[in-house]
């Protein structure tokens, strides 16, 4: 696991996904709270804008959007459209990738990497979003985001509060290791 740009304690609240197990945890420090499935970018990994894929290394929650949104809202350019998604809402609109529920907007923390320029994770319009129930995750099948059912981003988002630091790792998610080498 590279080393954070932030400081964490063993009480600090953070996340880290998985793309190789498609799986995202919420840690306090070392304990795993919840792991959840997830839908990373179908195009694997990549922090390159227009790339369709999911940007790696350190992260935050730069914002929090929908709190009080009903399940299955749909956001537009991170507005509810007014929409509440359905089968039927999702026949007129064959190729929308559809955003709902809450967002979890991401903003790199690693410059060069996944911050400023051609690599930034922010102006690439990278979430944590919930998605139509039907569409699988566990599997990568996302445009570069990390998608969620509406329930588990719904908890998630409960849980979260802006400026968490989020961890994307291509490999799995191991025990974390603290100094010392006790592995918790």
């Amino acid at each position: 696991m590279p080393l954070p740009p932030v400081q964490l304690s063993d009480d600090r609240y953070w996340i880290r996904i998985s793309l190789g197990e498609q799986r995202l945890q919420a840690l306090r420090g070392s304990q795993v709270l919840k792991t959840w499935p997830v839908a990373t970018a179908r195009n694997g990994a990549g922090e390159e804008r227009d790339s369709e894929c999911t940007p790696r290394g350190w992260h935050c929650i730069r914002a929090r959007i929908g709190a009080g949104c009903q399940p299955n809202t749909v956001f537009v350019g991170r507005r509810p459209s007014g929409e509440v998604y359905s089968p039927e809402l999702a026949l007129g609109f064959p190729n929308r990738d559809w955003i709902l529920t809450r967002i979890l907007w991401l903003s790199g923390l690693e410059p060069g990497r996944n911050r400023l320029g051609k690599r930034d994770s922010m102006r690439r319009y990278i979430y944590i979003h919930g998605c139509p129930d039907d569409q699988p995750v566990g599997v990568p099948a996302s445009h570069g985001c990390i998608r969620m059912r509406n329930r588990d981003v719904t908890e998630l988002f409960g849980m979260t509060p802006a400026y968490t630091p989020v961890l994307i790792q291509e490999g799995p998610l191991e025990p974390v290791v603290r100094e010392g080498g006790a592995v918790c």
